[in-house]
């Protein structure tokens, strides 16, 4: 263990290196980052690529897609491999592919493919581990197996696979790969079922009704307890925009759930490094910033190359002001998940953040339209850089969503009035997260109403790098005031820059006090 925090600190020296370059040459960032993903000892990087569901039933592909994930999990708890592309990858299912092309995309050394076939109680797993360079076979293995003997094939493929590489596993005496069996193959289907909803989106809640009688009829099983805290904790965020006192009654009834879900997967397995991600990003919602640094870091000693912990982690930088670390852990993503859109919008708003506009608007470019959060951000650009009507059109484009069409209207109106001093703004209504609006209209504290608003309800910060934002020039005026110091000192920032640092933007003065720029 000592020497996994040595390793975690020696990551933090060059990712915090690596900001410094990627703030002046983006793509020397990310370039050093995908040479960082290489194994350090052994210079092979692995990319799992989807297992083909050839199941008479095509709803069947939730299976293949949960056996690719768990072989996936098993490979990266040994510690010379390093397992990169897990989401990324997934654009290459069902396709025809050039391999060798496929390895450059991913900056794998070797790739893994494979194929799932369920029938009734049986289940034939096939798996290739093929070298990328030159597309040739280094091993490969089917099963054909009862489901109940489904997490001894899981570990059989991984340990093959770390053999044909010549590297040792790393386990101590009685450990294992794939650590969580106690578990009945249709209950495990079940669990397989609610992973398939992600972790993202609205979608995702639909996991909680096949997780919760799932946990009660298997208490002891610690991955379905971890999804289902990561599921809890993502509820608020669906509410931010309707009446406060529904916020209130979600948070209050939600986020406890969601704190002794993620508690009770970390005391059945100390080694589910998913478990501590999901038990962080519940204490970031809660205000709790020091709990949750300490619970990514572990996550990390246990998977250095988790893209969820070093994603979450970066947004927890990035909303405590500490935005070129932010940023250099992002790259670090980059290197391991070039595709995922998530992080592309995540790392266009800290571009932003620092003054890169161009590049950030760059990145939106590949992303869809029409989608709420990434409109919204784009609304944000434009406007600070004085491009109204493009901030405008932006949320004109929006489709679905939780802000209601009378708020989108009182939004494009006031846009398309900006810069202006707009008269009677108390009888305007609450913009909740398109709030930013007010700062261009001669309003800029009613821009920060939504956040605090959330913050009284018990949802500090929501998910992903939102608050961000606050660290922008555009903020300025709102971090000047009294209001901005009350809230940072009930979010648990104060605690936490006093215990880790104070950002670039704050500092303490006298007594218990600090002003920020």
């Amino acid at each position: 263990m000592k020497l996994d925090w040595l390793l975690i600190g020696a990551l933090a020296i060059v990712l915090s290196f690596m900001g410094y370059q990627t703030l002046t040459t983006p793509q020397a960032g990310v370039d050093a980052a995908k040479e960082a993903a290489l194994s350090p000892r052994t210079g092979v990087s692995l990319a799992v690529l989807p297992f083909a569901n050839l199941s008479d039933d095509e709803t069947q592909t939730f299976f293949s897609d949960g056996m690719t994930e768990e072989i996936i999990t098993a490979l990266a708890r040994i510690p010379d491999l390093r397992v990169v592309a897990r989401e990324s990858a997934s654009q290459f299912k069902g396709q025809q592919r050039d391999l060798r092309a496929v390895g450059q995309a991913l900056g794998a050394t070797h790739l893994i493919e494979g194929s799932v076939r369920k029938a009734g109680a049986r289940v034939r797993i096939t798996a290739r581990l093929v070298k990328a360079d030159d597309g040739v076979n280094a091993w490969t293995n089917s099963y054909d197996r009862e489901l109940t003997d489904v997490f001894a094939v899981q570990e059989e493929i991984a340990t093959s696979i770390a053999g044909a590489l010549r590297m040792p596993l790393g386990l101590k005496q009685g450990e294992r790969l794939v650590s969580n069996r106690n578990i009945d193959p249709d209950s495990y289907q079940q669990y397989l079922r609610a992973r398939a909803f992600g972790s993202n989106g609205r979608e995702s809640l639909r996991a909680i009704p096949l997780l919760e009688p799932l946990v009660a009829r298997n208490p002891d099983y610690a991955p379905a307890w971890a999804q289902l805290a990561l599921v809890y904790q993502l509820t608020p965020n669906f509410s931010r925009n309707g009446p406060l006192e529904e916020l209130r009654r979600v948070v209050r009834e939600v986020v406890p759930k969601a704190d002794a879900a993620g508690r009770r997967a970390i005391q059945l397995d100390p080694n589910l490094a998913y478990a501590y991600n999901a038990l962080a990003h519940v204490q970031v919602i809660q205000g709790k910033l020091l709990a949750a640094e300490e619970l990514y870091s572990k996550a990390l000693a246990l998977d250095p190359n988790s893209t969820i912990a070093l994603g979450g982690y970066s947004n927890l930088l990035a909303v405590v002001g500490r935005l070129k670390e932010s940023i250099a852990m992002k790259d670090q993503v980059r290197a391991l998940e070039p595709t995922g859109p998530g992080l592309t919008q995540d790392t266009a708003q800290m571009l932003w953040v620092t003054g890169q506009n161009d590049a950030a608007i760059a990145l939106f470019k590949d992303l869809p339209s029409g989608v709420q959060g990434l409109e919204i951000d784009r609304a944000r650009i434009y406007a600070s850089m004085g491009r109204y009507n493009e901030a405008a059109d932006s949320l004109q484009r929006i489709t679905g969503g939780n802000l209601s069409a009378e708020t989108l209207a009182a939004g494009v109106r006031l846009l398309r009035s900006a810069p202006a001093e707009t008269p009677a703004l108390v009888s305007l209504p609450r913009l909740g997260t398109i709030g930013f609006i007010y700062l261009y209209v001669g309003a800029p504290l009613r821009a920060f109403e939504p956040i605090e608003e959330w913050g009284e309800a018990g949802f500090y910060i929501s998910g992903g790098a939102d608050n961000a934002f606050l660290w922008h020039p555009s903020y300025a005026a709102v971090r000047k005031s009294e209001r901005f110091k009350t809230f940072m000192r009930k979010a648990g920032y104060v605690e936490y820059w006093r215990a880790k640092g104070w950002p670039e933007f704050c500092h303490p003065t006298t007594g218990d006090d600090f002003v920020c720029d």
